[in-house]
């Protein structure tokens, strides 16, 4: 099961990332260029925080079934944990970041759904989830540049 999830989520951040390019590249082109949101902003800004959500769902899933998160801290401690790297990234850091990533895309579908004005709209999208992919790329370059940088990047 637990390589299972794994294969699952490491291909759906290359999913959350290309929508994440094209998102944010709308939003900023709708916004800079006045267009109106149209149903197709929405459906596409709905599939992009879905996907998120599912991300995150997989990952609190790999979280406690992994042994470098929940299971390291149960079995070394969480002092023991914080002095190991690896596992500090996966039980304490990885975990964070995403789940700030998650909500702030969240929020800004929210907020950008909620307003009548569609140039606020677009800029409202573009700062959120900007920001969040922000976030997703700082843990996941961590985790390839510092923690692990022989990790595949493609898991098969």
């Amino acid at each position: 099961m637990y390589n299972t999830l794994l294969f699952i989520h490491s291909w759906i951040r290359w999913i959350i990332l290309v929508m994440a390019v094209i998102v944010i590249f709308k939003s900023l082109t709708g916004w800079l260029g006045k267009k109106g949101y149209t149903k197709g902003d929405n459906a596409l800004s709905a599939s992009f925080v879905g996907f998120m959500h599912l991300q995150l769902l997989l990952g609190l899933i790999l979280y406690f079934v992994s042994p470098y998160a929940m299971k390291a801290i149960q079995s070394m401690g969480m002092s023991a944990v914080m002095k190991n790297p690896v596992n500090r990234f996966w039980a304490i850091e990885h975990i964070t970041l995403m789940i700030f990533a998650v909500v702030l895309a969240q929020v800004g579908r929210s907020r950008a759904k909620k307003m009548s004005d569609t140039v606020r709209k677009h800029k409202t999208s573009f700062i959120f989830f900007t920001i969040a992919i922000i976030l997703i790329l700082a843990s996941v370059l961590t985790l390839y540049m510092k923690i692990n940088p022989n990790l595949n990047w493609f898991r098969m």
